[in-house]
């Protein structure tokens, strides 16, 4: 039988959202959860090497975020607009995919204007989704030229969550985003990441403890609400990714040499999954991927899980009950919210071992 999304609901007190990131990436709370015991401990994230050794593995997401939102005006009317950039369809007619708001108001047809001087103007040419549009950028100029402007009148993309309880900040241009962050095109960060410093990867590199890099373009699709009680009918929205020859050695390898193979949030898992075989390796993989991990699924690759502390009925807390077993995992969810973790984007961390 199938588990239920009503299985995933509990009760998240305000206060423990994280408004703000903590002072340092690497001083955030950590929860170790071993699975074999059913011990849990309570640690801070600069404890984190403890629990690894030489020729272990991490593997991190390295997508870089994009600046998203756009604040621009409606022609006639003037009404203020914001736009949500999900992704570019073709960079020569310069289509994209977006969500808007408020989408009542935006037809086929309607131009839209950005920027203090009109510097983007864009057409709508399609209905996707209730929310969803597809514009046609004009620009003139070359498509360097464009990108340069579209990040110049763009703001970073912070969850609804966060933008409920406060303004953007200048510091969230750079903190909503890990240090290693690559490979441009994520309108979501990868925010188990946010989490390691320039001085936990030292230690890393002192201690022998291996890295490894998939590129996985989160979207908004992990904060979509799941809308089916029965989780196996559910379907994730596609979400590009990249696993690399030597991403693909390095796990085959920390594997093949019986040591830990530790993921970094989510969306790795998700990549990682994606392109592991029955086997226990993981192939090359370069495309799309719509992955939805729930209990009982088998997982072929990870030994230990970095995550974040998500919100009720989400797909990423179902994914960590997936891991960490639903029992184990929603216990310590209940003593992270008795001893006040923070969750969500810039919230705190949970080791899985």
């Amino acid at each position: 039988m199938s588990m239920k999304l009503s299985q995933f609901k509990f009760n998240l007190p305000k206060e423990l959202i994280a408004e703000y990131p903590s002072k340092n990436r690497d001083e955030s709370k950590l929860m170790v959860v071993h699975r074999d015991t059913g011990e849990i401990e309570h640690k801070t994230f600069k404890d984190i090497l403890d629990y690894f050794d030489e020729d272990d593995l991490f593997v991190f997401n390295d997508t870089k975020v994009f600046p998203a939102r756009l604040l621009g005006i409606k022609e006639k009317t003037n009404a203020k607009i914001e736009v949500f950039l999900l992704r570019e369809i073709n960079e020569n007619t310069r289509l994209w995919d977006i969500l808007v708001e408020p989408a009542r108001k935006i037809r086929i047809g309607n131009k839209l204007y950005f920027g203090e001087n009109n510097e983007l103007t864009a057409e709508v040419i399609d209905n996707t989704t209730s929310r969803g549009r597809t514009l046609r950028f004009l620009f003139d100029g070359s498509n360097e030229e464009f990108h340069k402007v579209l990040k110049q009148l763009g703001k970073t993309p912070l969850p609804d969550d966060i933008l409920r309880l406060r303004d953007l900040t200048k510091e969230d241009n750079e903190r909503y985003q890990t240090i290693y962050a690559a490979n441009e095109g994520a309108v979501v960060a990868p925010t188990a990441g946010f989490h390691f410093s320039r001085e936990i990867l030292k230690r890393m590199e002192i201690k022998g403890i291996n890295r490894a890099f998939v590129t996985l373009h989160c979207g908004l699709g992990n904060f979509r609400q799941i809308e089916v009680e029965d989780l196996s009918k559910h379907k994730m929205d596609s979400e590009e990714m990249i696993l690399n020859e030597e991403t693909a050695a390095l796990i085959n390898n920390t594997k093949k040499d019986n040591k830990k193979v530790c993921i970094i949030g989510t969306t790795t898992m998700k990549a990682v999954e994606s392109a592991a075989t029955i086997n226990g390796k993981v192939k090359v993989f370069s495309g799309w991927t719509n992955k939805f991990i729930i209990p009982d699924y088998e997982f072929q690759i990870a030994d230990a899980m970095i995550t974040n502390f998500h919100k009720p009925l989400s797909s990423m807390l179902i994914m960590a009950c997936s891991f960490g077993g639903y029992d184990l995992i929603m216990k310590a969810y209940q003593e992270a919210i008795e001893n006040n973790y923070k969750f969500l984007t810039y919230g705190d961390a949970m080791l899985i071992i």
